[in-house]
């Protein structure tokens, strides 16, 4: 896996933007792809609406090398939509029987899996399983790209992170050089118009009792990329005689 890899989060619920439950997701996600030295590059929480969720997973998949993963809707009751809006989205359309998601739900809950839970087993054609480690019950994944998923954290976290060590086996460098300069943001803007493409430029402005200060932080995976761009922060800087402090962040 390469450097081009989009990650993208869909959490879905019409419970969490009422907040009648909290996201636990993206942090989650963050935090393990920062592990892995990738980030996000963005998330979506949306209601449970049909249309809604296949367009959102249609913009996803339109996006270059992208990697979705997707909580919440795969279950059996009337407002879980995912699987079905995953093929429409994805596929033909149309749902079918899984057979191995099919025996797994009835070795599970025996006569009980045709009240209802056997409706799981209806998946986008050419749909792969992803085993879930608490209750057995079964995600799924369509091109190997696409993850679909319990809204429930402790039976998606577990997956994702078995999702992310196959992807990602070997964690990727990244070199990060911080400072924090005694100045508005804007004096550093003639520099930041210089960054290559392959570093990675952030700024946070904040405006203290005592005046303002920008937190910059350059980024790459090439080291001595990273503290060339650096340098020509630290050279306007000492030019324009601004007080700043720095840190590495290997």
């Amino acid at each position: 896996m390469n450097n081009t890899i989009n990650f993208y989060t869909l959490i879905i619920g019409t419970e969490i933007l009422n907040r009648r439950r909290g996201d636990a997701h993206f942090d989650f996600v963050t935090k393990a792809l920062l592990d892995k030295g990738y980030k996000l590059t963005a998330s979506f929480i949306i209601e449970d609406d049909p249309e809604l969720i296949v367009q959102t997973i249609r913009f996803i998949a339109s996006q270059p090398k992208a990697i979705l993963f997707s909580f919440g809707g795969i279950g059996s009751t009337p407002d879980d939509h995912t699987r079905l809006c995953a093929a429409l989205a994805l596929r033909d359309g149309k749902l079918y029987t899984h057979k191995e998601a099919k025996k797994i739900i009835e070795r599970r809950l025996g006569e009980n899996a045709y009240l209802h839970p056997i409706k799981m087993a209806e998946l986008p054609k050419r749909a792969d399983l992803i085993e879930n480690p608490v209750n057995n019950m079964p995600a799924f994944n369509l091109d190997g790209r696409y993850f679909f998923m319990p809204g429930f954290p402790e039976m998606s976290h577990p997956m994702v992170e078995k999702i992310l060590e196959t992807l990602i086996p070997e964690k990727k460098e990244i070199y990060r050089l911080t400072l924090t300069a005694h100045c508005k943001e804007n004096l550093l803007i003639e520099v930041m118009e210089q960054m290559p493409k392959e570093v990675e430029c952030s700024s946070l402005p904040k405006r203290y009792s005592d005046g303002w200060r920008v937190s910059l932080s350059i980024a790459s995976e090439d080291k001595a990329l990273t503290q060339e761009a650096f340098d020509k922060y630290i050279t306007l800087l000492e030019r324009n005689n601004i007080f700043y402090t720095s840190q590495d962040e290997a």
